[in-house]
């Protein structure tokens, strides 16, 4: 029995969120009610607040959502990552990016980034920062293999070159959901010529891997 309330739970809270995503796309955030997505979802609104206490709770749990598929898929490929780093690193936060529209517009994107900037001390900031970090933390998780291999330089903190890397992106991210005229193909551009860049200074010098080489 607890296991099919469990499963019951979570297919209202997929409904809900589809439901929201949806409307949210078609009508702006501001426009639209819990009433409108109870009834999209068809369910009672106080079913949906049973599960959210505002449409701000909703768009977190989309965001969340849109996180949780990403970092899935990002495990299989942190666990055996192939094309060293520059093939590597585009596979990773290029899925990042193309699943990135999947259940968000920019425009929720944007009202997203508003709230957690606006309002730092609410569970809503504090969770979009977590999100946030766990996917620098599978970043780091990427380049902490890619050193294991011989792939990257060995002497670089790889927990350190996480933060930056994905501080890097997310810029690129932000300013991509800015601009309702960029594409995905734009932005995929874009990645490629930083990572190519990120390549040259993190790569080993063959100077470098001789001394390695030669260490006890």
């Amino acid at each position: 029995m607890t296991g099919l309330r469990a499963q019951n739970k979570a297919d209202r809270t997929r409904r809900i969120l589809e439901s929201a995503s949806r409307l949210f796309r078609e009508s702006g955030f501001d426009s639209v009610r819990i009433e409108d997505i109870a009834m999209d979802a068809q369910m009672s609104p106080g079913t949906v607040y049973n599960y959210f206490s505002t449409k701000g709770d909703v768009l977190l749990a989309i965001v969340a959502m849109e996180v949780e598929e990403v970092l899935v898929a990002g495990e299989t490929l942190v666990a055996d990552p192939q094309g060293g780093f520059d093939g590597a690193m585009t596979k990773l936060i290029g899925g990042y990016y193309d699943h990135s529209l999947k259940y968000l517009s920019k425009a929720m994107w944007r009202t997203a980034m508003a709230q957690s900037i606006a309002h730092p001390e609410t569970a809503f900031s504090r969770h979009y920062t977590e999100l946030d970090q766990r996917l620098t933390d599978q970043i780091s998780a990427l380049i902490s293999k890619l050193q294991s291999r011989g792939d990257l330089r060995a002497d670089l903190e790889a927990n350190v070159l996480g933060v930056i890397i994905f501080n890097d992106i997310n810029m690129m991210f932000v300013e991509f959901v800015k601009n309702e005229n960029a594409s995905l193909k734009t932005l995929r551009r874009d990645l490629k010529a930083h990572l190519q860049q990120f390549s040259m200074l993190l790569h080993p010098s063959p100077d470098t891997c001789a001394t390695e080489r030669e260490s006890p």
